[in-house]
């Protein structure tokens, strides 16, 4: 789905809409009245309080690395594994399953830790504790009540923030911010320095949440990206992120293919992207998540981007990660 523009205004259409996004967040908090499960080990969420691409992912990632790093290995993930069709639990198996069957997040994440599917999160986290998880790190469950979390991180794009303050359909938001930012314990504000300064000072987040800020950079993979000719495509929730990030890197974009978010790639549309590539001498270019929805037979057709999460006080995230734990991390 791709954001409507009136998503960042206050315009005629947002306030017709207004009184069915009020009904939306009182399904939301509804549904979040519900009683959870409690694991019996820690529970780490993360999450956001609006609709599209925040940059949860990166995030997810970086919190598997950041213990993983610490001789934590026992960290599993669990995703509802949105785009699939199987219900789960199921662990994912990226040798045999398909972004169509588990959904391209999951695959994506499993070459960072062991990751679980299931549309029940309780059921998916039982899964991986039954496995032998020490730990769960939930993808995008932050409006699901299932699990009950130790630590709910909400991801914050510092560039769109909160859009017009509105709730779907007449907004970005799954439920008011006020509301949201009430159960987090940690805000992490992605993107550039200049948007975050912006946004810190015009959100009036609460005194009593930490705040930290982070830049979702390329990963260093010894490639020069300068004077390249390049043919993009991303099918994520702000696809001309990607394509700044590849022009910042020295790219030359003569081709640039925004795909709706979680958008299937068959192989008429790959045929296309391949043909232009050709026809302008270039190299045919996507992002990590989009490559892992690449027809099997046409991976490596296009080259993935990899990314990582820099954040600027990771000690101060370490410190938070100390207490959420039954025990003192190693390290």
């Amino acid at each position: 789905m791709r954001a409507p523009a009136f998503w960042t205004t206050n315009g005629p259409l947002a306030r017709l809409l207004t009184p069915i996004g009020a009904l939306y967040a009182a399904a939301t908090r509804r549904r979040l009245r519900r009683k959870g499960e409690r694991l019996s080990i820690p529970v780490v969420c993360v999450g956001n309080l609006t609709s599209g691409g925040t940059g949860k992912t990166p995030v997810v990632i970086a919190l598997a690395e950041l213990l993983a790093a610490r001789d934590f290995t026992g960290v599993h993930i669990v995703s509802r594994g949105y785009g699939g069709r199987l219900i789960g639990p199921v662990r994912v198996d990226p040798a045999r399953h398909s972004a169509e069957e588990v959904g391209d997040e999951p695959l994506l994440l499993a070459a960072f830790a062991p990751v679980w599917v299931g549309r029940d999160r309780a059921a998916a986290g039982s899964a991986a504790e039954a496995a032998g998880a020490q730990a769960v790190i939930l993808d995008d469950g932050f409006q699901n009540p299932a699990l009950i979390k130790d630590l709910s991180v909400v991801v914050v794009d510092a560039e769109s923030g909160f859009g017009n303050g509105r709730c779907i359909p007449a907004g970005p938001l799954r439920e008011p911010v006020a509301v949201g930012l009430g159960r987090a314990d940690l805000v992490l504000c992605l993107g550039r320095a200049a948007s975050r300064a912006r946004f810190l000072q015009q959100a009036a987040l609460p005194d009593r949440l930490p705040v930290l800020e982070a830049e979702i950079v390329p990963r260093e993979t010894g490639m020069s990206w300068a004077g390249r000719r390049v043919v993009a495509f991303a099918g994520i929730g702000r696809p001309e992120k990607f394509f700044a990030t590849l022009r910042n890197l020295g790219a030359e974009l003569v081709g640039a293919h925004a795909l709706a978010d979680h958008q299937p790639i068959g192989r008429q549309l790959m045929a296309r992207l391949e043909r232009e590539a050709r026809d302008k001498r270039a190299m045919l270019v996507t992002t990590d998540k989009d490559a892992v929805r690449l027809p099997r037979a046409m991976h490596g057709t296009a080259i993935p981007v990899p990314v990582t999460l820099h954040v600027q006080d990771t000690a101060r995230l370490e410190q938070i990660l100390d207490k959420v734990f039954a025990f003192k991390l190693p390290g």
